[in-house]
């Protein structure tokens, strides 16, 4: 009898650590869109919001120079180095190995120096010397990594990171680089260190990349993580938190989502006060790199996103279609089209577009197209029977949205410290298996 209990408390010992353990990988994951499960009615799909995964996406970018012809090398030129204007090179666009042309923004480095995008050098001085690099997806993305981008020239004094929602149609400012932020842009200068999770959105002029010509001081950053690391933590552990932020914080979830980039360059760097006149040849802008990290924005109805015809499409599920699987299917337009949702954590609300009644007779379920949700039971083909906790058509909605208190995380399912509680009088039976967080 003993051993039997010993034996019983053992398993759950051990599947209970297992689930423990994993329970912190699988807070925003969201990698399945649906899952085969089984109920007393037999095999059915459990629907939970889904996210492509985070990718580079300068495999996929398109860009766009203004004014076209900046590009070095037509006709051909001589540049100087920064540190040594008596150390000069060529830019010619006829010779592969002198030309720079601006796909060496994001091609795979390899060759030795490094590829990189080289514009025309100040000869025009004193009229500015501006350039805008615009990068465009014709696709709304996610970022979910910082924006980096590698000078090979010296980063400039002035710089403006901007983007657009609507496909370069409006543009604002993402941030503002200068290596005297009062006086280019009449800012303070700040970092992201100085802003909060009330300030976060905040367009902040740096100079953190705008200062001197050193070896080391060739790249910009425009911090995504630690603007994520405000609601998720320093280490970004607590991704239930800013998930569930961002699900509820519509300007902080547009604040990271683009279909256009625009860099524009103002101003060279010239590792002095003054410009020398005498040596113009030594100003001028060389990227050998930019990354941009991010996700597809499918409304959390997809998984995937494949390119298709020089577009990126996703692979849309929960019923739905579109680009950004922004709209019901036909003959699924059995209530009005919304996206998924991140909660509750880990799994999320799928918001699936319905059938439309009069698609498929008067039958309301079944057990084949028009499944009750949550454990719900299809009573006569004319209504789902849901469980205490849930409502709607399809019992695909919780009763506790409707409080003025909105639902708790996790609402209906037993919690972590639940868990912990229920098994701390297993602990000292010495059990193998332990707590990973």
């Amino acid at each position: 009898m003993y051993l039997s209990r010993f034996l019983s408390l053992h398993a759950l010992w051990v599947t209970v650590s297992s689930v423990i353990q994993h329970y912190p990988s699988v807070w925003g994951h969201y990698d399945v869109c649906k899952t085969q499960i089984y109920t007393d009615e037999g095999k059915t799909w459990d629907y939970t919001a889904c996210q492509p995964e985070a990718i580079d996406m300068m495999k996929y970018v398109k860009v766009n120079l203004d004014p076209p012809n900046i590009t070095c090398g037509n006709p051909p030129e001589t540049f100087c180095g920064m540190g040594n204007p008596y150390m000069c090179s060529e830019c010619d666009a006829t010779i592969d190995e002198l030309a720079h042309p601006p796909e060496l923004m994001f091609d795979a480095e390899g060759r030795h120096p490094y590829t990189f995008w080289q514009s025309t050098t100040w000869k025009g001085y004193p009229k500015p010397l501006q350039v805008n690099i615009t990068l465009y997806w014709n696709k709304t993305i996610e970022l979910t990594d910082n924006i980096v981008i590698t000078f090979e020239s010296g980063r400039p004094d002035l710089m403006i990171l901007e983007k657009s929602l609507d496909y370069g149609r409006t543009w604002q400012p993402y941030q503002y680089y200068a290596s005297d932020c009062l006086n280019a842009f009449n800012m303070e200068p700040k970092t992201v260190r100085d802003l909060s999770q009330q300030t976060v959105l905040e367009i902040i002029c740096t100079e953190e990349y705008s200062a001197g010509y050193t070896a080391n001081s060739k790249i910009v950053h425009f911090e995504i993580k630690d603007r994520f690391a405000f609601f998720a933590g320093p280490r970004l552990r607590n991704m239930a938190s800013l998930y569930g932020q961002l699900d509820t914080t519509k300007n902080l979830r547009d604040f990271f989502t683009i279909t256009d980039l625009r860099i524009r360059l103002l101003k060279p760097a010239t590792g002095d006060i003054y410009v020398d006149r005498q040596h113009l040849t030594r100003y001028f802008y060389a990227i050998s790199n930019i990354q941009v990290v991010g996700r597809c924005k499918c409304n959390l109805h997809a998984t995937g996103c494949r390119e298709e015809n020089k577009k990126l499409l996703c692979e849309c599920e929960h019923n739905t279609t579109g680009p950004d699987c922004g709209k019901c299917k036909k003959n699924y337009q059995g209530r009005p089209w919304s996206p998924g949702s991140y909660l509750p954590i880990p799994k999320g609300t799928a918001n699936i577009c319905l059938p439309s009644i009069s698609s498929f007779g008067t039958n309301v379920c079944d057990n084949e197209l028009q499944i009750c949700q949550n454990g719900g039971t299809c009573h006569n083909n004319a209504r789902c029977i849901c469980p205490p906790a849930y409502t709607g058509v399809l019992c695909e909605k919780r009763k506790c949205e409707k409080d003025p208190e909105g639902c708790i995380t996790g609402q209906g399912a037993i919690s972590l410290p639940q868990l912990i509680l229920l098994l701390l009088p297993i602990a000292p039976l010495g059990l193998s298996g332990g707590f990973v967080f």
